[in-house]
């Protein structure tokens, strides 16, 4: 399977088809073991159905059915992999023994990580029988004790001490200006022949701790302080501009929740924050690496696996998850950002039927089992072939008449006799032709060649190898307007979208420009309303809505504001 991929489906069976040990990174947040109805997020089919599997059969059912879940996650880890399983305090230590022990082994763990998520809320802030949860466990294991296991340590800033630790002991400023904290160079064991005079500074008395060489490298570099006395001692300077930070530990109180008021907030009520993950990205993959997340939800563990030049695959029941994941993916693209896809249970028909014929006849015969020709001409008309060579022929059409059928069995006997008269003398299809419909003409004509020729053409509607639906159709309009009392515009902006299979979601870009592409500022918008303040000025909101299958439309309007309101589509 490609990287940098969102796929909607379950992840079992998604898993179940990745190639073993091709997977460097693998974080989950799975849903937590919970009854509550605040555990169904998007709503949408796929989550209510996830959340009805899990929960139906109390604790055992749920870590069954998170457990094989993380046997195909072993699998696919390479051997220098790493895993950090996600969850709260419901089953916490279920997870750890029944499941994580039992299937990576206990040699394997290596830490469990404390996540201080919040400040305090009911059982602190007023009288409680117990004490406050303000933490998650993240369980890492590695695939293989034995095998050199990816981790870079990690470092920062803002843990707790580290600024008064600056502020106390960093007190002396170079001709440079740079702030540095004086070392001590002495040995703390006997050093003989490290016994040596510098500079009329005498040696400590168990001897400098580098040699003399080391000691002219320090001087040339600025890294050595003299002390005014001559009986006093040399000792190094260590530059603030080159501390690391402090070493992270298992205990994470410095990277704060995603507030209602965060730059990065979406909406979705879960969201993990960026910082969170790129600590554990970091830490356990290098650049170019896989990071798998099956359980993507708000796409924040693809979003920043892409800033951090890591590939990706993210995985999701919930079709609202995938595609407000895609949203993200393109609103934070960047120069070094590669493209992705998304796979999705329905294709859009517009989307196949218009699309480029070249890379469609690839799409549509890769996705039948076959390889179509990297040329487009001297092909008889041949598209592709099957593993076996047998023929293929695409038409990206409807309706598709006789005359297709006559002209592809004479260009498959032209193309290879030898395997035309194999085919019939074994009774095997001889050709196969692929179109989004066919009329009478043509079926009646395939039926004739085999009742009347032993002639096996087999027609293949572009339907039955990849299933397809129509998209949603989408009207945009502004309802209402009036002024607030600061004098601008207050404007009622409503979607209206409408698919057979029904309406997912909206969301809105109110500054929408053509060379960035869709941005949204409203990523999860179930009504298709909102309101939206504007001064005097030229403005172009977009819309997007997403049915049931992830299909989407979408449309925009050019608004004029100068003491009244103008759309010009």
């Amino acid at each position: 399977m490609s990287a940098n991929k969102l796929i909607h489906g379950d992840n079992l069976e998604i898993m179940r088809g990745m190639a073993s040990e091709s997977v460097d990174l693998i974080y989950l947040d799975p849903p937590f073991f919970s009854n509550r109805n605040y555990e169904v997020i998007w709503g949408d089919k796929g989550e209510v159905r996830s959340f009805e599997d899990r929960w139906s059969g109390g604790m055992d059912h749920y870590i069954a059915w998170l457990k094989e879940r993380v046997v195909e996650m072993h699998r696919l880890l390479k051997p220098t992999g790493s895993i950090f399983l996600h969850c709260d305090w419901h089953a916490d230590a279920y997870i750890r023994v029944d499941i994580l022990d039992k299937v990576f082994g206990m040699k394997n763990f290596r830490n469990h990580i404390i996540w201080k998520r919040k400040t305090g809320r009911g059982e602190t802030n007023r009288k409680s029988n117990k004490f406050g949860v303000i933490s998650d466990s993240i369980f890492f294991y590695s695939k293989n004790h034995q095998k050199q296991y990816k981790f870079n340590s990690q470092f920062s800033f803002e843990s707790e001490g580290y600024s008064g630790y600056v502020e106390k002991f960093f007190i002396h400023t170079d001709d440079k200006g740079r702030k540095y904290r004086i070392a001590d160079l002495s040995s703390p064991n006997p050093r003989p022949n490290l016994m040596y005079e510098y500079k009329g500074y005498q040696p400590p008395k168990k001897g400098w701790a580098i040699s003399l060489e080391k000691m002219e490298q320090f001087e040339k570099e600025g890294r050595l302080h003299f002390p005014t006395d001559p009986k006093g001692r040399i000792q190094r300077k260590r530059f603030l501009d080159e501390l690391e930070g402090k070493p992270i530990q298992n205990i994470w109180d410095d990277i704060e929740i995603v507030t209602a008021h965060s730059k990065e907030r979406i909406g979705y009520p879960t969201q993990k924050p960026e910082s969170l993950l790129e600590r554990i990205i970091k830490c356990a993959s290098n650049d170019s690496d896989i990071v798998l997340d099956p359980f993507i939800g708000g796409g924040t563990t693809a979003v920043v696996a892409d800033k951090l030049q890591r590939q990706w695959i993210g995985i999701d029941q919930s079709v609202q998850a995938i595609k407000v994941t895609e949203m993200r993916l393109r609103k934070s693209v960047s120069a070094w950002s590669l493209p992705f896809t998304t796979q999705l249970f329905k294709y859009d028909y517009d989307l196949l039927r218009f699309s480029d014929a070249f890379e469609f006849e690839s799409f549509i015969i890769g996705h039948l089992g076959g390889v179509s020709n990297a040329k487009q001409r001297g092909d008889f008309g041949i598209d592709g072939k099957m593993q076996d060579g047998t023929p293929i022929q695409v038409k990206r059409s409807d309706n598709i008449g006789r005359n297709v059928v006559d002209n592809f069995y004479a260009a498959i006997q032209r193309s290879d006799k030898h395997l035309f008269e194999t085919k019939i003398g074994d009774g095997k299809v001889v050709g196969y032709i692929i179109g989004f419909s066919f009329g009478k003409g043509a079926i009646e004509e395939v039926a004739r060649l085999k009742n009347k020729e032993n002639v096996h053409l087999e027609l293949v509607q572009v339907e039955s190898i990849v299933p397809i639906a129509k998209k949603p159709t989408l009207t945009l309009y502004v309802s209402e307007e009036y002024r607030d009392e600061k004098g601008l515009s207050v404007l009622k902006f409503v979607g209206k979208g409408v698919s057979e299979t029904g309406i997912e979601f909206y969301a809105w870009d109110f500054n929408y420009e053509l060379e960035k592409g869709f941005c949204p500022d409203v990523f999860f918008d179930k009504q298709g309303i909102q309101l939206k303040c504007f001064a005097t000025g030229d403005f172009v909101i977009a819309c997007k809505v997403y049915d049931i299958n992830g299909l989407e439309n979408f449309r925009k309007m050019h608004l004029r504001l100068n003491g009244k309101v103008s759309v010009c589509e």
